[in-house]
């Protein structure tokens, strides 16, 4: 079992840029996918970012050179640095681990990973 908690959500304007920290229970090595999905008003939860346990990162279109992950293995914190943030980003932000990447074509299904954080609300105002 890995437990995750997220932090760092607010309420910024556009623009603005905010880090969200997802901190894991116990180290989740290099078999394990981990990523950030969010959740907006009346809408489906969608992938965002991942970070895949050979270090390759995928983003999705929407917030492809906005949106950074990364990961510090000291700490076991998966991390998400979100620059010029749009009142379209505004979502609660879930972080999600699973053992062993899902192929390519399914890395932003939600079905596809097994542990999930409570979710941290991000707010952007216009």
């Amino acid at each position: 079992q890995v437990q995750l908690a997220e932090s760092g959500g607010g309420s910024v304007q556009t623009g603005g840029s905010l880090t969200l920290s997802c901190s894991a229970s116990r180290f989740t090595d290099a078999t394990y996918c981990m990523g950030w999905f969010r959740q907006g008003p009346g809408k489906e939860r969608e992938g965002v970012a991942i970070f895949e346990g050979d270090g390759s990162t995928k983003y999705a279109d929407s917030v492809k050179g906005r949106f950074t992950i990364s990961t510090d293995n000291v700490k076991n914190t998966l991390y998400l640095q979100m620059n010029s943030l749009k009142p379209e980003d505004t979502a609660m932000y879930y972080c999600a681990a699973t053992r062993w990447c899902p192929r390519s074509t399914l890395i932003f299904r939600e079905s596809a990973y097994t542990y999930w954080g409570q979710g941290t609300q991000v707010t952007v105002s216009s």
